[in-house]
């Protein structure tokens, strides 16, 4: 366990808030680093959290601006494209976190592991509300002897709060990307025109014009399940909750299919919903990832590798902080 504080950049965002709400709700003990390009909002953030402390990062510069300053570990909340803290991270030896990068942008931080392998821990972190999405999918396959099928349908509420990041985020990667990867009986394709649109049923039976998109929980899910089927659809609109004259909410849809482990036809279906929508599941993954990288959960740290995010969210405490936070997973009717 290492005793020097984690590096949240882009600390002061809401994914940042989150993060940093969830770490000091587990860890008391555990220094932040809150980094942000506006000083005066990341002083201030730190100061609600009690023992941190808001720093400016210049991103341009190798030691980010902070000197010789130790730091146990790093996450990155926003895209940064000139891979900064995975090279300053690299240089100090310690773990290493993104959630921004899509499929089609994972070479600069894949490169920078292979050309330092043994520097640290790198995760891809850029699944699905970092956890959320596959974690459960993982858990609901347990079932399956085989599975044929994987569909996820991601709902993002149009009243969802977006923080600046995030929104360019997902416009960058539902509007700006020329396409988005999908496994088709057994082979990797990529989704575009007519293609790319989808549909699905929100928890309420709610039929959702989407968007196809590319997470890395279409990797991570091909991989290991064997599946030969995969596809991610996002809809933004109107959740499910609103629907019925309640606050707004956040749903995933996961739809299986396949054969159980005697060889008979099996379909599920569940959702995992939140009531405060997006940032809390993402928060709470980035804060769990960062907790086994800092090894501040009582395991030793991973050693230096290149990671999803599920790989190193053990299924039964991540299961059990996301029915601690009010979320909630439902099994709705299988088509």
């Amino acid at each position: 366990m290492s005793s020097h504080p984690i590096l949240l950049v882009g600390g002061s965002g809401i994914v940042g808030h989150w993060t940093a709400r969830f770490l000091r709700a587990a860890h008391a003990d555990v220094p932040l680093l809150i980094g942000g390009r506006n000083p005066a909002k990341a002083r201030e953030a730190a100061a609600r959290l009690g023992n941190a402390e808001g720093v400016a990062l210049d991103l341009a510069a190798d030691d980010l601006g902070l000197g010789d300053r130790p730091v146990g570990a790093v996450a990155v909340l926003f895209t940064d494209e000139r891979v900064a803290g995975l090279r300053f991270a690299q240089a100090r030896g310690v773990p290493h976190v993104s959630i921004s990068p899509g499929i089609a942008e994972i070479a600069p931080e894949v490169a920078a592991y292979i050309h330092k392998p043994d520097a640290a821990p790198v995760v891809l972190g850029t699944e699905w509300l970092v956890g959320a999405t596959t974690v459960p999918t993982l858990e609901f396959a347990k079932a399956f002897g085989r599975v044929h099928d994987i569909a996820i349908g991601a709902l993002l509420d149009e009243e969802d709060a977006f923080g600046p990041a995030a929104e360019s985020d997902l416009e960058r990667q539902t509007r700006t990307m020329p396409a988005a990867l999908a496994r088709r009986d057994g082979a990797y394709v990529w989704r575009v025109g007519d293609d790319a649109k989808g549909s699905f049923r929100a928890v309420d039976g709610t039929v959702m014009e989407a968007s196809a998109l590319s997470p890395n929980d279409v990797l991570g899910l091909a991989n290991a399940t064997g599946a030969p089927n995969v596809r991610f659809d996002l809809a933004v609109g109107v959740s499910s909750s609103r629907r019925r004259g309640e606050p707004m909410s956040t749903e995933i849809v996961i739809a299986l299919a396949g054969e159980d482990h005697d060889g008979r036809p099996l379909r599920t279906r569940h959702a995992v919903v939140h009531p405060q929508g997006q940032m809390p599941l993402t928060g709470l993954g980035v804060a769990m990832v960062l907790e086994r990288l800092a090894g501040v959960d009582g395991r030793p740290p991973p050693p230096p590798g290149l990671y999803f995010s599920h790989q190193l969210l053990e299924p039964a405490a991540y299961l059990a902080r996301l029915d601690g936070i009010g979320a909630r997973i439902l099994e709705l009717e299988a088509p």
